[in-house]
């Protein structure tokens, strides 16, 4: 999906939904589309994300460290002070001091700012 900011839009510029998929696009798509500023991906089916805040990205939290090597892909986040670490799972959302865990129904703005470099 498209992004204006934090919330996903359609490739047209009008809403979509995290949870209702006749408003997603693919991949191509969306990397055609000039809605928005930016782009994201949509959690669910697998495809899990830890968000972690306010992260001195030279010295990141032992958390973030454990997953990498599970890891997917990680991101620098949109603020430059946190991190994505999107990995494969299916356990349940959560929200802790610091850190999420959304494995579904959620939608993350991306950055395509690689983490390590």
């Amino acid at each position: 999906m498209r992004a204006d900011g934090k919330r996903p839009i359609r490739c047209d510029g009008s809403p979509s939904s995290s949870t209702d998929p006749d408003t997603w696009a693919s991949y191509p798509e969306v990397m055609r589309s000039k809605a928005g500023d930016g782009y994201g991906i949509m959690l669910g089916d697998g495809l899990a994300c830890w968000d972690f805040d306010h992260v001195d990205l030279t010295s990141p939290p032992d958390k973030a460290l454990e997953l990498l090597p599970e890891a997917i892909y990680a991101e620098v986040s949109t603020s430059g002070h946190g991190l994505h670490v999107f990995v494969l799972s299916s356990e349940p959302s959560f929200r802790r001091a610091g850190v999420e865990f959304y494995s579904h129904s959620r939608f993350i703005r991306m950055t395509g700012r690689r983490w390590p470099k």
